[in-house]
């Protein structure tokens, strides 16, 4: 019978790792309910909406891969900690903006939040590659499952927390206070990173430095030579490009569901709910067999969970299919992180990293631009539709063109395949 355990939380700088990560990700999703909503609220455009991905994911592509480069020759702690006083900076200067901290907002938000969004984007690149280098140092090879599902449950508790305080907060006291949280918890995410010990703060790859074209097209290279990892992020990056709702949520909420921020704010948190409950458990029972296999099938129930939120019309029906989605992402999330950490060299970790992140901001900041393309081109209940088989389709496609990762299976020690 599965045993639980949490001896993962007994090393003392994953714990500050995961509090940077839950504190950094409950800012960043609290700054994006205020930012949907006083876009939505300004404009009432779903194409805009849509727009705030394309610009975050524009400077994110366009950094990633360099930062792949930085990270593997620099110190991981040290990017990563550059990257949290950017945005530190940063919801600062939207706090002050949009959220008017010395007085009334500016005349004109929209330039100052899609800068926001931007400069966003461009620290995110980093962030992805540094935390991705940074795991391995800290946690035992034979704990990186219950450390990559441990890590799932925090990212999914700050996507729970975040999305729901903020939808509270902005509707009973507006964008001045509702700004303040995202700048107060960066702040705390930065404090938690500098607390980690030194050995890990002065960690630095034992590979010689090389030029950056040549370190990039090295990354790339292992990428496409190494057939499982290649199919596990483009099935990942396909599937959320056609499946992902999030950015249309606020639209959703008005037009379907007819609820104000608070309903918005818990249909941003109900993916999370499922996903916590699910990764506290492959925290507490971490899987000792990755089969990428399994993949398919969680993607499948996301494709389909998609398809169930768009068709529903009752707010607690449409929260239920988000929930459901989290359990289903939650498991390829603690799957894919495995794989990659298990599969991929230490030298080669933060250009890895990159590329997975390049494939991530695809499907997520590009997912939410074409979701506001397909919104406006279809209507918006049915691009959500068409968005879920869309999902379906990519699993068909991935698993008839990938036998490999069909049969890969890995272990803490080895691999079958």
């Amino acid at each position: 019978m599965p045993k639980f355990s949490f001896d993962i939380l007994g090393l003392r700088d994953f714990r500050f790792l995961m509090l940077t990560r839950m504190m950094g990700v409950m800012a960043l999703q609290i700054q994006a309910v205020i930012v949907g909503w006083q876009i939505y609220s300004l404009t009432h455009d779903t194409f805009l909406l849509g727009l705030t991905g394309l610009a975050e994911a524009v400077p994110a592509l366009t950094c990633a891969l360099f930062a792949g480069h930085v990270v593997d020759i620099s110190r991981p702690h040290r990017v990563y900690t550059v990257c949290l006083t950017v945005l530190v900076l940063n919801t600062f200067m939207l706090l002050v903006s949009a959220g008017g901290l010395f007085g009334a907002p500016v005349a004109n938000i929209l330039p100052f939040i899609f800068s926001g969004i931007f400069i966003s984007g461009v620290a995110r690149s980093f962030i992805m590659p540094s935390t991705f280098s940074l795991l391995p140092q800290i946690v035992p090879r034979a704990q990186i499952p219950a450390a990559s599902a441990t890590l799932t449950t925090t990212f999914q508790i700050g996507t729970i927390a975040g999305p729901a305080i903020a939808g509270i907060i902005y509707g009973g006291y507006g964008p001045r206070v509702a700004w303040v949280l995202p700048f107060v918890l960066m702040l705390v995410a930065f404090v938690a990173l500098r607390c980690i010990s030194p050995d890990y703060r002065h960690y630095r790859s034992k590979e010689q430095r090389e030029p950056a074209v040549k370190s990039i097209k090295a990354g790339w290279r292992f990428i496409f030579q190494n057939k499982v990892l290649l199919s596990v992020m483009a099935l990942d990056m396909f599937a959320v490009l056609f499946g992902g709702a999030v950015a249309m949520l606020p639209a959703f909420a008005d037009q379907v569901l007819h609820v104000g921020s608070e309903g918005l704010g818990a249909l941003r948190a109900a993916p999370a709910i499922g996903a916590v409950a699910t990764a506290l458990l492959l925290s507490a029972i971490p899987m000792k067999r990755i089969r990428a296999s399994h993949l398919l099938i969680v993607v499948t129930g996301f494709g389909l969970c998609m398809i169930g939120f768009g068709l529903s019309h009752v707010f607690w029906l449409a929260a239920g299919f988000l929930a459901l989605s989290g359990v289903f992402d939650s498991v390829s999330m603690v799957i894919r992180g495995t794989l990659m950490q298990l599969l991929t060299p230490e030298n080669m970790r933060g250009r890895v990293s990159a590329v997975n992140s390049m494939f991530i901001i695809s499907s997520n900041e590009i997912g939410a631009f074409e979701s506001g393309l397909a919104a406006r081109a279809l209507g918006l209940v049915p691009s959500i539709i068409m968005g879920g088989i869309g999902t379906l389709l990519v699993v068909a496609l991935v698993a008839g063109l990938s036998p490999r990762l069909r049969r890969t299976v890995v272990e803490t020690g080895h691999e079958h395949a």
